[in-house]
C-alpha cells in the first residue's frame, strides 16, 4: 500500500473514532409522534405537555435499557408500568427536573405507561420529554383504545388516602394514588381510553362544607370547561375526546354536612347534565353513588339521581356498595385499596352490560 492510500485510510479511522465518541443520548420531546397521552393536556410553547388532573398518562414504546423523564421541578408522584408489570411509584421532588423511570431493562422492545398519581392543581406539572441512552430508539407510539370513558368525580375518583387500609393519617400526596381507584381499575379492565376530571372536595352545587345556598367558585360545573383545574387560560376542546361512557360520581361533598339543600343539588345537576348532553350527544351517562355516603345523605342523593335519570334520555343509574370497614379504610374514611377494587368489579360488570 503506498502513502497516498495509507493517509486517507488513517483519516477515515480518525473520523469513525471521533463520530463514535460523540454519539449522544436520544432526547424526545413530550409532544412528539412517539408519545401518546391520555387525559386533558395542552402543549406548551417549548413542546412540553402540561396538565393537572390525576390519571393523565403518557404511553410509549422503545428499544433501550433506560429512560429518563424530563419534567418541571416538584411535579409530584407518577406511577410507572413497564411491559405490563406491577406499577411502581416515582417522585419528582422540588429540586428534581430529571428522573429515571426505567433502568436495567435489557435488550428488546419495551412498552411503558406513566400515569400521574395525584391531584396536580398546586403543582401544575409539565412533562418536557424523555431521554434514551446511546443506541436507544423510539418505536411507533401505542394506539389508544376505541372505547372512551370519562370519569367526573371527587376525592374518591382521585384516590385520596387510597395507599392505606388502616384509616390512619391525614391527607398527603404520599397516600394519594389514582392507580388504586375504581376509575383506574375499571378503565384498565375494559381496556379504555380514560379521561379524568376530578378534584377532592368538589361538588355539583357546593363543595365540601360549603354554604347551604351553594358555592360561588370551584364547583364542577364552574371548572368543567377548562383543560386544567383553576386555569381559565386554556379552555378544553371537547372535540379532542368524545366519550362512549361518562361516569359521574358526585354528591358526597354536596351532602357532606347537614346544611345542604337537596333541591338545589338536583337543579344544578340537571343543568350540568343538559350541558354534557350538548357536548356528547350519543354518550351513555352513568349517575353514580360512591361508597362513602350513608343514611339520609345517601337516600337523598339516590332519590335525586333517580329523578334526574328518569328525565334525561341516555342516562343510567348505578349505586356502588357503601363501605362498612370490612375491607379496611383509607385516610379520613375514604375507600381503601380493597374497597376500590370492589367498586371497580361492580362498575365494570355494569358497564359491560350497558355496552351490550
Amino acid at each position: 500500500m503506498d502513502r497516498k492510500t495509507i493517509v486517507p485510510a488513517l483519516m477515515l479511522g480518525v473520523f469513525l473514532s471521533w463520530n463514535a465518541c460523540t454519539t449522544r443520548p436520544l432526547e424526545v420531546k413530550a409532544d412528539s409522534e412517539y408519545v401518546t397521552f391520555m387525559g386533558r393536556t395542552y402543549v406548551t410553547d417549548d413542546g412540553g405537555v402540561a396538565f393537572n388532573y390525576p390519571g393523565v398518562t403518557a404511553m410509549m414504546r422503545f428499544k433501550g435499557e433506560r429512560v429518563d423523564m424530563l419534567t418541571s421541578p416538584g411535579s409530584g408522584y407518577f406511577m410507572v408500568e413497564i411491559d405490563g408489570g406491577e406499577p411502581r411509584k416515582v417522585l419528582v421532588a422540588d429540586d428534581d427536573s430529571v428522573v429515571t423511570v426505567a433502568d436495567y431493562l435489557g435488550d428488546g422492545e419495551h412498552e411503558m405507561r406513566i400515569t400521574y398519581a395525584i391531584e396536580g392543581y398546586e403543582k401544575n406539572p409539565v412533562i418536557r420529554g424523555f431521554v434514551l441512552p446511546e443506541g436507544g430508539r423510539m418505536l411507533a407510539a401505542p394506539e389508544k383504545s376505541d372505547l372512551k370513558i370519562e370519569f367526573i368525580g371527587n376525592s374518591i375518583t382521585c384516590g385520596y388516602g387510597s395507599e392505606v387500609s388502616d384509616g390512619e393519617g391525614d391527607f398527603s400526596y404520599e397516600t394519594e394514588n389514582f392507580c388504586n381507584t375504581y376509575a383506574y381499575l375499571t378503565g384498565r379492565a375494559l381496556d379504555a381510553d380514560v379521561n379524568v376530571v376530578a378534584r377532592s372536595g368538589i361538588g355539583i352545587y357546593r363543595n365540601f362544607n360549603g354554604p347551604r345556598d351553594g358555592d360561588t367558585w370551584g364547583t364542577m360545573p364552574m371548572e368543567y370547561d377548562h383543560t386544567m383545574l383553576y386555569d381559565t387560560v386554556h379552555p378544553w376542546d371537547f372535540s379532542r375526546f368524545r366519550p362512549d361512557i361518562v361516569c359521574i360520581n358526585l354528591g358526597t361533598n354536596d351532602t357532606s354536612t347537614d346544611n345542604y339543600d337537596i333541591r338545589l343539588f338536583e337543579a344544578e345537576y340537571d343543568r350540568f347534565l343538559t350541558r354534557l348532553r350538548g357536548h356528547y350527544p350519543t354518550a351513555k351517562i352513568v349517575l353514580l353513588t360512591g361508597s362513602m355516603m350513608q343514611g339520609r345523605q345517601l337516600d337523598d342523593v339516590k332519590e335525586a339521581l333517580d329523578s334526574l335519570s328518569a328525565r334525561h334520555k341516555g342516562t343510567y343509574r348505578f349505586d356502588m356498595s357503601p363501605q362498612t370497614g370490612d375491607l379496611g379504610m383509607g385516610v379520613n374514611n375514604h375507600p381503601s385499596p380493597g374497597q376500590h377494587r370492589k367498586m371497580a368489579e361492580e362498575l365494570t360488570a355494569f358497564l359491560k352490560e350497558i355496552l351490550k
